[in-house]
């Protein structure tokens, strides 16, 4: 049965992005896609980037159907990517720099160091975006296991253990997040044709190493923080209030 006129005109719309090419290798008339793992020449290339674009057309919604699911898909990126450089931005300015390296910064300068801090996380987010590490599903899993390796443990240890130190929890944060970005660097940037099963550790894929990061992280800060002197005692009084509801009085044993 010969393809429709409409099936073929997505098929054409899907090839013009690039998402969609074929060459028949061996000349003998027909396309064969035999995967990534096959030793035959692949003649099939097909992004997963396609299912997003095709599946409107392919499901023949009306146009301003397309156009709603398109600006509510912008509309949470522009969400998303505005709240993450807001904080990457006051992270930069007033926890880095006026809370750590720069106390006598004055407000304007902590204004001028956000919005460089703002600007330089658009330049790496747009080269990223055009350069991707991965599928969206991948860069997603990265982006998780960077924070699970990093942050994750912290606030856990922070919250549930009066005994975590200042120089613990710094170490566990450096080595987890310093583990899971070489391991991703190395497979994904560096040296992509390694990025199989045989090569992987312990058949970790760099999707997944940041649960080994986040034990790191744990197994480092726990240590340190066993080898440093304790916090101070506000800090552990702290602690202790984060673990009880606003409000709530002091408990009492009520007879039978």
């Amino acid at each position: 049965m010969a393809p429709s006129t409409e099936k073929a005109t997505v098929t054409e719309t899907v090839e013009e992005t690039g998402l969609l090419a074929f060459d028949d290798v061996n000349g003998d008339g027909l396309i064969q896609y035999t995967g990534p793992a096959s030793p035959v020449p692949n003649e099939l290339t097909v992004d997963p980037d396609i299912m997003v674009l095709a599946t409107p057309e392919i499901a023949d919604l009306p146009a301003w159907v397309i156009g709603l699911v398109a600006a509510g898909g912008l509309a949470a990126a522009l969400s998303t990517a505005a709240g993450l450089l807001l904080g990457v931005s006051s992270a930069v300015s007033h926890d880095l720099l006026k809370r750590t390296f720069k106390p006598d910064i004055t407000e304007r300068g902590e204004l001028v160091a956000a919005r460089l801090a703002a600007g330089g996380a658009v330049l790496l987010a747009g080269y990223l975006g055009i350069n991707p590490p991965g599928f969206v599903a991948q860069v997603v899993a990265f982006a998780f296991g960077l924070a699970a390796s990093s942050f994750f443990p912290v606030i856990i240890l922070g919250i549930f253990s009066k005994r975590t130190t200042r120089e613990g929890a710094i170490a566990g944060m450096i080595s987890g997040i310093t583990l899971t970005a070489g391991y991703i660097i190395w497979f994904k940037l560096m040296r992509p044709e390694l990025n199989l099963p045989e090569h992987w550790w312990f058949g970790i894929s760099p999707e997944g190493i940041g649960t080994v990061g986040m034990l790191v992280n744990f197994v480092v800060a726990i240590t340190i923080s066993r080898l440093t002197p304790a916090p101070p005692r506000e800090v552990q009084w702290l602690v202790d209030r984060i673990r009880v509801p606003r409000g709530a009085g002091e408990a009492h044993e009520i007879s039978a």
